[in-house]
């Protein structure tokens, strides 16, 4: 089975052409470092041990409900590892949903729509990028890749199993595709896989072939 690569696959879009981002939900993303640095810190005995980089990746990921009070985001949904990063986003209905436009087709958005999931991570991926720049004196440096992966969580048995396989990442860190000294491939990483292009197939979805870790 051919894995999806955002190395290769970056131009295309691998968002739903259709698909309203705006809309309440529970969203898994997925954001690697340009290159696939090594930028956040280390995995010790099973434990993510960020560095400065690293700390404000998880505050800006949590900065986030402050800036946008349709969002919510729990602890138990967000990891850290060196050169990426797995979260849930939730999109409520709430007063704040009132500042979200919706695309439509006599007026498209220039860009992400305001308050999409596409806004809410090119934002995230911008302050982030702005601090560590500014924090190692190099502006204008890329921290991330150019696009990031998303997954529409659709029913509760595919919530659990990300949950779980976000909370062990650092346990699993020796068979992480995006560890280089990786020892072997990870059956659970492979199995959330198939279960989002079953939910994919369910919903007339064409999902990109291959894996995320």
């Amino acid at each position: 089975m051919t894995r999806y690569d955002p190395q290769h696959h970056h131009r295309r879009s691998i968002r739903l052409k259709e698909y309203d981002y705006t809309q309440p939900g529970a969203y898994f993303i997925t954001i690697c470092t340009h290159g696939r640095a090594p930028l956040f810190g280390d995995v010790v005995d099973g434990e993510m041990r960020l560095n400065e980089y690293g700390e404000i990746v998880r505050a800006e990921w949590f900065k986030t409900v402050q800036l946008r009070p349709y969002v919510v985001l729990h602890e138990d949904e967000f990891v850290v590892m060196p050169n990426h990063i797995h979260g849930i986003i939730w999109i409520v209905d709430d007063v704040g949903a009132t500042r979200r436009v919706a695309p439509t087709k006599t007026n498209p958005p220039a860009g992400p729509a305001p308050g999409s999931i596409g806004a809410i991570v090119g934002a995230f991926k911008s302050a982030v990028t702005r601090r560590i720049n500014q924090r190692r004196g190099t502006p204008g440096v890329r921290v991330w890749q150019r696009n990031y992966y998303e997954h529409i969580i659709r029913h509760e048995r595919a919530l659990n199993a990300i949950r779980r396989y976000i909370a062990e990442n650092p346990l699993r860190w020796h068979l992480d595709r995006y560890n280089p000294h990786a020892t072997g491939t990870d059956p659970q990483a492979q199995e959330i896989w198939q279960m989002m292009k079953e939910n994919a197939r369910t919903v007339g979805r064409r999902a990109p072939t291959g894996g995320q870790s």
